[in-house]
């Protein structure tokens, strides 16, 4: 904010293409202590906010060029704290859904009364400042993330983190062997807001771009396998996934190198809401993907989603082999879990192994194939393997 006498004077974006109605605003605004730049279109606007900084915007939704939507989505390509807020002499429930789901503080209806509007800049003004010290607290506490709550913030946060998409490989080994089986690659992001999976697929869920973010991935793992002599990969499928139809192109990236790639699914995903998921498994396994269930014993999902995956490989939850040197149960579980998984013919891997305890106990009992950070954090390329 600029300072005035009393303090920083709030600096404001006005945006209408009615200049009779912008010289009435401007007026009114700077008379209330505000610092008024004005703008006769949308384009003018965007111009000013990336030379500018404002603490409000106040733009009318109608007008030429670039209407007061594009506005707000120009402003949330940036800045995800600053107040937007629109209005129309023509109020329509489309578009005032729209200004809600892209974050507008208010949408107010032309004729505005007086108090009304400077009340509602105020709140806009305070807002502001909050939003400000916020990101004080956050920076000074070190917090990882913050929520996005706008759609258009939360649009364009994902859109740079598709294109700030990496994918991170840890081996799984056949430790008696001393032999690296293959590599599980995890989806992580520079961008700092969404780092991990968890934060992605969230997004993605919630702005139906679950294909988007699975054809990404895909592509980076058939990327790195297509320039790795002889490397094997595990990748993580959402249930989604099952429904693009690119994931059965034999010309799609992924499905080229079928052969050295295993689905990973877990045991929980529904399946249930898949059409036709067994006969879609079939297909994938046509192409020549192995299919593995992950997180088996991490919670009762019953047989449904195992029967439908009919697994070549299944993989420990972490909580089984969490500390399975320090309780008999555990050790009893995971090794009947062992024997039933070989007459079964399916391969068993014991993921999250992070002591040489750990390691040692699920060797005695057989369980040879291992994954976790005693052997190799995950890492942009594949790392190299402590044995």
């Amino acid at each position: 904010m600029p300072l005035g006498d009393d303090g920083p004077v709030p600096s404001v974006l006005l945006v209408d293409d009615d200049p009779a109605l912008l010289r009435a605003f401007k007026r009114l605004l700077e008379a209330d202590g505000y610092a008024v730049q004005t703008a006769g279109d949308g384009i003018e606007a965007v111009a000013l906010l990336e030379t500018a900084r404002f603490d409000v915007v106040l733009s009318d939704i109608d007008m030429p060029r670039l209407d007061g939507i594009g506005v707000l989505r120009a402003v949330r390509a940036s800045d995800w704290d600053l107040p937007v807020v629109l209005i129309t002499g023509k109020p329509d429930v489309r578009t005032a859904i729209e200004a809600v789901e892209l974050g507008a503080l208010r949408y107010l209806v032309k004729p505005v009364e007086r108090a009304e509007l400077l009340a509602t800049m105020q709140r806009a003004t305070q807002l502001r400042q909050l939003a400000a010290l916020k990101r004080q607290a956050l920076e000074l506490y070190g917090a990882e993330r913050f929520q996005i709550s706008d759609r258009a913030g939360l649009e364009e946060v994902f859109h740079r983190a598709i294109e700030a998409l990496f994918m991170a490989y840890q081996p799984i080994v056949n430790f008696a062997q001393r032999h690296i089986y293959a590599f599980e690659a995890l989806v992580r992001s520079a961008e700092p807001r969404m780092p991990g999976p968890g934060a992605l697929f969230a997004a993605a869920e919630q702005l139906h771009g679950l294909d988007r973010l699975g054809r990404a991935i895909r592509g980076k793992v058939a990327t790195m396998i297509e320039t790795t002599a002889g490397l094997h990969v595990f990748v993580n499928l959402h249930p989604n996934d099952l429904n693009d139809e690119q994931l059965y192109d034999p010309a799609s990236p992924l499905s080229r190198v079928a052969d050295r790639v295993v689905l990973e699914m877990t045991e929980r995903a529904a399946l249930h809401d898949i059409p036709d998921a067994r006969t879609k498994l079939a297909r994938l396994r046509r192409l020549g993907y192995l299919i593995a269930v992950d997180d088996l014993g991490s919670g009762y999902a019953g047989l449904a989603s195992f029967v439908q995956l009919d697994p070549d490989v299944v993989k420990l939850d972490i909580s089984l082999v969490r500390d399975i040197h320090k309780n008999p149960t555990k050790r009893r579980l995971v090794q009947s879990m062992l024997a039933v998984c070989a007459d079964m013919g399916l391969l068993l891997v014991a993921e999250g192994v992070e002591s040489v305890d750990e390691r040692d106990v699920l060797c005695e009992i057989g369980c040879n194939f291992l994954q976790g950070y005693l052997f190799a954090r995950p890492q942009a390329a594949p790392p190299e393997v402590t044995w």
